[in-house]
């Protein structure tokens, strides 16, 4: 595995659609390995390929040890309901955090490394990660939808105010 540069706003792979992948090859399987490696080491909990340079539709979520890795090519989310704001960051974006509006519980579907499908239902922050990591997959960017800034330096604070 190797660690990979984040590409950082303003460059122009963060706003491009990225192209659906064909084939899972080696080299899909090498890039998804890179990425988590370079997510992990970013004290990040989703990367998105177009971050690390890579126009393709793949994106991986890890929020914690008991929801376990995803690691999805060519998701979609295919139903949403609900709104909810909450605070988001982003690797792209250093020192940029804001609340955003998001759905509150969404349906994905999306393939596996072995090309198996799933789909699954999240809710809450689970919800939140999947649809800011696809809305790069869509070259969305979550500081177009941010409701209200918040200063890195305030974010605890924030944190502690305003999450139960």
């Amino acid at each position: 595995m190797a660690l990979l540069p984040i590409i950082k706003y303003p460059n122009p792979v963060l706003v491009t659609p990225t192209k659906e992948v064909l084939d899972i090859t080696d080299e899909i399987i090498q890039l998804m390995d890179d990425m988590y490696e370079t997510m992990v080491n970013g004290d990040g909990i989703g990367i998105a390929a177009p971050q690390v340079n890579q126009s393709l539709r793949i994106a991986l979520v890890e929020i914690d040890e008991e929801t376990g890795l995803f690691e999805m090519i060519n998701p979609k989310i295919i139903k949403s309901s609900g709104k909810a704001i909450d605070v988001e960051g982003c690797l792209s974006f250093p020192e940029i955090y804001g609340t955003v509006e998001r759905a509150e519980t969404i349906v994905l579907q999306y393939f596996d490394r072995d090309g198996d499908a799933y789909e699954v239902e999240a809710e809450d922050y689970l919800a939140r990660v999947f649809q800011h990591e696809l809305e790069h997959l869509d070259g969305k960017l979550f500081t177009d939808k941010i409701i209200q800034k918040i200063k890195p330096e305030d974010l605890e604070e924030y944190m502690e105010e305003n999450i139960t």
